[in-house]
């Protein structure tokens, strides 16, 4: 057939700027924590098989009780060597209510923080593209915008790929998404599901999220920017904002490879990536799997300038960042491994069962019990008594 002749067109949407509800920010993370998107898939994950052989080294659930959301899956596929596989995926559709450039450079970044959070050498993933998207020839919706989406999605993807090395070995295309109910045509945000795999040359330094050992210290790495625009925060709140997450792949790819060399180096006690949710949703995770408590300095995150208020710092989503736990006596070489990149010291890990949040203008701002948090957490999705907590 002769290739087919499309028309594309694309206006960025008038800019808005959101303000937070101002609500007390330990409701809001409780909140948060019961959103559909953030709250435990356990009663799920329970229902499938996750060993592989007997191999699996991260399942998807791990910690203290075996009910903390790793970021991704980690594996032996031959026993008779240490030599693991990670793999982990990027998903984050809503930002394509804004723009699918952006939307696709996240999925796959996304990706990449989950895989190096668990211990994957940066250096060694491969990814799968998988498209859904709305028909972008409906005559019954916006097709040049759904097409002009398409091709920045494409194009922010290829730029992000090779600016991390990482070759696109398969994927799927599902163009037709939509329904047609009476007159009206609804149709799927344009979405990008990013599949990665990649290695670890020794299993035994595989890494889970949850906090290890009360008196080990907490960093944040990476930047926080004002970028809570379509936030699971703001979604709760229904706040319309149009600053979602940009990628800086340079800087992350930078920071990232850091990363990898101080786990390579046996200094990394947990990590998790920040994600759904931000900073205080990684905070009350990594808490909750380790059954330990955290107190933190607000005012020692890293963030930028135009970042004020407590609730940016807590719930932005800016990409990048994670959270990092380790013992005492690695702090100096940690901190060498880390120089010229973005990372800060902001608190440590308790023995009482409380995430604690302080700020040196107005004290302590969150005290939440480890238990209110699980509570939060695990029942929206919890489908039967057994599971409740």
């Amino acid at each position: 057939l002769p290739p087919m002749q499309l028309a594309t067109a694309w206006e960025p949407l008038e800019q808005k700027t959101g303000i937070g509800p101002g609500e007390d920010l330990g409701k809001s993370l409780l909140r948060l924590l019961s959103r559909l998107n953030i709250a435990s898939k356990e009663y799920w994950v329970r229902q499938y098989d996750h060993e592989v052989k007997g191999g699996s080294v991260i399942k998807p659930l791990m910690g203290e009780e075996n009910d903390g959301p790793s970021d991704s899956a980690v594996y032996r596929p031959f026993l008779n060597s240490m030599e693991a596989i990670v793999v982990s995926h990027g998903l984050c559709p809503r930002y394509s209510d804004v723009d699918a450039g952006p939307m696709a450079a996240n999925a796959l970044d996304e990706a990449v923080r989950n895989a190096v959070a668990s211990g994957g050498d940066p250096d060694s993933f491969a990814a799968l593209d998988n498209f859904c998207w709305p028909d972008p020839l409906s005559p019954a919706i916006d097709s040049t915008r759904k097409l002009a989406a398409l091709v920045r999605a494409n194009k922010y993807l290829a730029t992000l790929c090779e600016t991390y090395g990482i070759p696109l070995i398969s994927g799927k295309d599902s163009m037709k998404n939509d329904a047609r109910i009476g007159n009206e045509v609804i149709s799927i945000p344009p979405t990008l599901l990013v599949s990665l795999v990649g290695k670890l040359p020794d299993a035994r330094k595989a890494i889970s999220i949850d906090a290890k050992s009360p008196g080990d210290v907490v960093y944040v790495l990476g930047n926080t920017y004002r970028e809570l625009g379509k936030s699971e925060y703001f979604e709760e709140y229904g706040i319309a904002d149009t600053s979602i997450p940009q990628v800086d792949g340079p800087r992350n790819l930078a920071l990232y490879q850091a990363l990898y060399r101080a786990m390579e180096a046996g200094l990394v006690r947990s990590c998790h990536d920040c994600s759904d949710g931000g900073l205080g949703v990684a905070l009350a995770e990594t808490a909750m799997a380790g059954r330990l408590g955290i107190t933190l300095s607000l005012d020692n995150v890293p963030r930028d300038t135009a970042v004020i208020h407590p609730d940016e710092i807590l719930f932005s989503e800016s990409a990048g960042r994670f959270l990092v736990t380790l013992s005492r006596e690695n702090i100096a070489r940690f901190e060498q491994i880390m120089e010229g990149n973005t990372f800060a010291r902001v608190g440590e890990v308790t023995r009482d069962q409380f995430l604690r949040m302080e700020e040196s203008s107005r004290g302590l701002v969150v005290q939440i019990p480890i238990a209110e948090m699980l509570c939060a957490w695990k029942n929206p999705l919890a489908f039967s008594k057994e599971t409740q907590r």
